[in-house]
């Protein structure tokens, strides 16, 4: 059975955590990747000097670690691996969304590739995860969105809900109660932001809250953008 053999684990997080915190190919410091893997950041020195010696990432004390083009390829890899398992763990094993992350972290390193193409067939083949998030194709070719935190949206906006970028589970819990979950229809009513008020119909529902409830909630404004209330 074919497990990953080219890449520790613990390589392997160094890769997916790069490319969550530089998508776009920008240099990532060794502070944010030591906060993101709650590592030390000698820990972290040491790991970016191996994978800048294999050629995975290029790396400057000074400037921080970005990807290079195996590193990208690799990493892209793991995170459609990591995307598919949290598919098929909400929707064949009816795990709730807020809880899928931290399993899918560690059958993504034991899962073959095998097993991991037939349960790609069986949710599917999905273009997005339970939280929204694109699944990269097998080439990493990854669909690109134009996509706006909610908390940034003034009155009148109108937005269809896409992405939940936080692992929180009391938060994620909390968006899942309150509709705000990929697919859903924002209308954003009234905003002010001294008093920390935010106005929302969901889905034709109301939802009154503050700004840092909706920050990790990313959406698509409709077209035409802002409306009238």
């Amino acid at each position: 059975m074919y497990l990953i053999p080219m890449l520790s684990r613990s390589r392997q997080d160094y890769l997916k955590s790069l490319y969550a915190l530089g998508p776009d190919g920008e240099a990532v410091t060794t502070s944010r990747l030591a906060t993101q893997l709650r590592v030390s950041a000698p820990s972290v020195t040491s790991m970016l000097r191996t994978l800048a010696r294999e050629r995975m990432i290029a790396y400057a004390p000074r400037a921080g670690a970005r990807l290079t083009a195996a590193g990208r390829r690799e990493a892209l890899r793991l995170v459609r691996r990591h995307r598919i398992l949290e598919t098929f763990l909400v929707q064949v094993l009816g795990i709730d969304w807020a809880d899928v992350h931290e399993d899918a972290e560690v059958l993504e390193h034991h899962v073959s590739d095998r097993v991991l193409d037939a349960l790609d067939r069986l949710v599917g083949h999905p273009a997005e995860d339970p939280h929204g998030h694109v699944i990269p194709d097998r080439e990493g070719r990854m669909a690109r969105r134009a996509l706006r935190s909610l908390a940034s949206l003034a009155e009148g906006h109108r937005a269809v809900v896409r992405e939940i970028r936080d692992r929180d589970r009391r938060r994620m819990a909390r968006w899942k109660e309150a509709g705000l979950v990929p697919g859903a229809r924002v209308h954003v009513r009234v905003v002010r932001p001294l008093d920390d008020l935010y106005e929302l119909d969901v889905d034709g529902r109301r939802l009154v809250t503050g700004r840092g409830a909706l920050e990790g909630v990313w959406a698509e404004v409709a077209s035409g953008g802002r409306r009238g209330r």
